[in-house]
This record gives C-alpha cells, structure tokens and sequence, in this order.
C-alpha cells in the first residue's frame, strides 16, 4: 500500500490523500456489489458517499494548487481488489475488518498531513474534517463485524 507523503509538499500530499480517497472508493464499490439490498449495504453507502465527497474535495484542492492529477489509484487500487478477494473466499466479516484497516490507515494519512510543516493550513484545515469523517466510519464498521 502507498503511504502518504509526510515529508511533500502541499500538492503531493494533496495527491497521495487523492489516491487514497479513490481507492476507498474503489473499495466500497466493490463491497457494495456483494451486499446489495443488504442492511448493511446502506450503511456501507453513506461511507461510500463520504469518501466520494472526499475525492471531489481534493480534486478540487489539486487544482487549486496546480498539481498533477493522478490518473487513477495507483497502488491503492490494490487495496480495493483485495477488499473482494477476502470476501469470496472469507466472508462478509472479514471484508468489513479490511475495509476498517482502510479507515484506520486514512485517519494515519491524515494524521501526517496535519503533522507536515510543509503542508498549509487551508489543506490542514480540510484534512482534519476528512480524518474526522474517516474516525465517524469506525463505529460504524464495528457494529457491522459485531453482527456477523
């Protein structure tokens, strides 16, 4: 999996927090193929659109400091194909526990955006509303694994 850059600039961070959004939606996308019309699967929805807002809310910050679009995930994306290859062969649990690792690792990657000097403040101040909605998803997740 890609970490973030700590150490970047402004726009790098921009992309790497980017690509990490885009792989949660990759991800959700796929896990919601498998629990369609499930209980679940509306909840799984609403964190979905959040990490959907996320994209266009740093897509938006990329432009604005002029960096390089990414063009996909990238090595994110493999994260997502994952998240399906654990639910086939393990079940809806052990997806649901993959898909809050993915949370937990975005909270970090927040976290280093907020942490780097290099980054400033209006994308600092963006970073911790996306951290803060990452942090609202676990709950939620832990209360779908507990009823597995």
């Amino acid at each position: 999996m890609q970490t973030t850059t700590a150490t970047g600039n402004t726009p790098d961070t921009i992309k790497s927090l980017l690509q990490g959004e885009m792989s949660a939606v990759e991800t959700y996308e796929k896990a919601l193929t498998k629990v369609d019309g499930a209980p679940e699967g509306a909840h799984l929805r609403q964190i979905w659109a959040d990490h959907n807002h996320a994209v266009t809310v740093l897509r938006d910050l990329l432009i604005r400091y002029n960096g390089d679009m990414p063009s996909s995930s990238g090595a994110w994306g493999t994260f997502a194909n994952a998240v399906q290859a654990t639910a086939n062969l393990l079940g809806d649990a052990a997806a649901l526990k993959i898909l809050k690792e993915g949370e937990e690792h975005g909270i970090k990657d927040y976290e280093a955006a907020l942490n780097n000097s290099s980054v400033t403040e209006d994308v600092k101040a963006v970073s911790r509303d996306l951290r803060m909605r990452c942090e609202s998803h676990l709950p939620v997740l832990d209360a779908l694994i507990d009823r597995q």
